[in-house]
């Protein structure tokens, strides 16, 4: 079986295998997972072990946004908590081994609704069952003691939603190389109105509910990608959540969105998705339009991007074709929402 790109299946096994002798029994097969638009994850199995890789995206990466060790130190700290995370096994910090640092976790099951058509089939109370449990998550995961797991020193609560404008804007200045309107109000408007903080959470920095796997049962079995996670302001992720949830009534007609889940029969409006968040969590969410103004930022920064690597051959996979048009309807929400 040929290996997939950008991952050596045989130097994994063999390095695996010193880490710890009975992770590995044979030869590895691999297939990429499709859907990632980011970190390139893997599907590995010697047909007795299954596993999960996941390592940074070829090519044009940007400091800090691709952190391997970082995803893996969160989800190794949250396994004893009521946040359902894979199984960590090995994190492979040392870049001459396959390239680039990669981690490796054990396969669970579960489906990432992505697509409204398969909520569909579902039909409209297991939808909005799901889209419920995907709100009881984040409220599970924004309860968490971030020092009690070892998470203390994880990131700096304080200054948060500041720091995210700056960085954003700097992810930016290194992913595009157009002009893009209304980009430039968005940011001052951003800059100008920039809240206090709000208590520290872990925060996980892209929740939807594709980053997540649901059983048969529709219970969530893990919370995944956590590469944006660090310690923050809870509400950044409940606005990303809702900016997700607009994403699909945003963007031009047929264009190829991150998720049009949100779109099916049963899932959660919302008004009623701020109302269980915050009756669960506790928390005052009054403050949500600026958050809702960074998120939509966020995604626009993200998909700019993508689609800067895509312009320069250094995507894997498919979907890619016109994100490039999805930036500007972003922007514009995003600019809607400060209103």
């Amino acid at each position: 079986m040929t290996d997939p790109q950008g991952l050596d299946t045989g130097v994994v096994a063999d390095w695996l295998a010193q880490q710890s002798p009975d992770a590995v029994s044979g030869p590895f097969d691999a297939r990429l997972i499709t859907g990632g638009k980011s970190n390139l994850t893997y599907f590995v199995t010697d047909g007795t072990h299954d596993y999960v890789v996941r390592r940074p995206p070829l090519g044009h990466v940007l400091a800090t946004a691709h952190d391997m060790a970082r995803e893996y130190r969160v989800m190794a700290a949250l396994a004893p908590t009521d946040v359902p995370v894979p199984r960590m096994v090995a994190l492979c910090e040392d870049v001459e081994v396959i390239g680039a640092p990669f981690y490796v976790m054990e396969r669970v099951d579960g489906t990432p609704y992505a697509r409204a058509s398969q909520l569909e089939e579902l039909g409209e109370q297991r939808t909005r069952e799901i889209t419920g449990r995907m709100v009881d998550t984040l409220v599970a995961l924004h309860s968490v003691d971030h020092r009690e797991v070892g998470l203390g020193e994880f990131g700096r609560p304080d200054g948060y939603i500041g720091r995210q404008v700056s960085r954003w804007k700097k992810q930016l200045a290194a992913s595009t190389s157009r002009e893009l309107p209304g980009m430039d109000e968005l940011v001052a408007y951003l800059d100008a109105n920039v809240p206090e903080s709000g208590d520290g959470t872990i925060v996980h920095g892209d929740f939807r509910l594709d980053n997540l796997l649901v059983d048969d049962a529709d219970q969530v079995t893990a919370v995944l990608d956590w590469e944006m996670s660090t310690l923050g302001d809870p509400l950044s992720d409940v606005a990303l959540m809702l900016a997700y949830q607009q994403l699909g009534e945003t963007v031009p007609a047929g264009a190829a969105v991150v998720t049009d889940a949100p779109l099916a029969p049963g899932y959660l409006g919302r008004d009623e998705i701020i109302e269980r968040y915050a009756a669960g969590s506790g928390r005052d969410v009054s403050d949500i339009g600026f958050h809702l103004s960074l998120a939509f930022f966020k995604l626009a920064v993200i998909l700019e991007g993508i689609h800067f690597r895509h312009s320069q051959g250094q995507t894997v996979g498919t979907g890619f074709d016109g994100i490039g048009d999805m930036i500007v309807p972003l922007i514009d929400a995003g600019r809607a929402a400060s209103r």
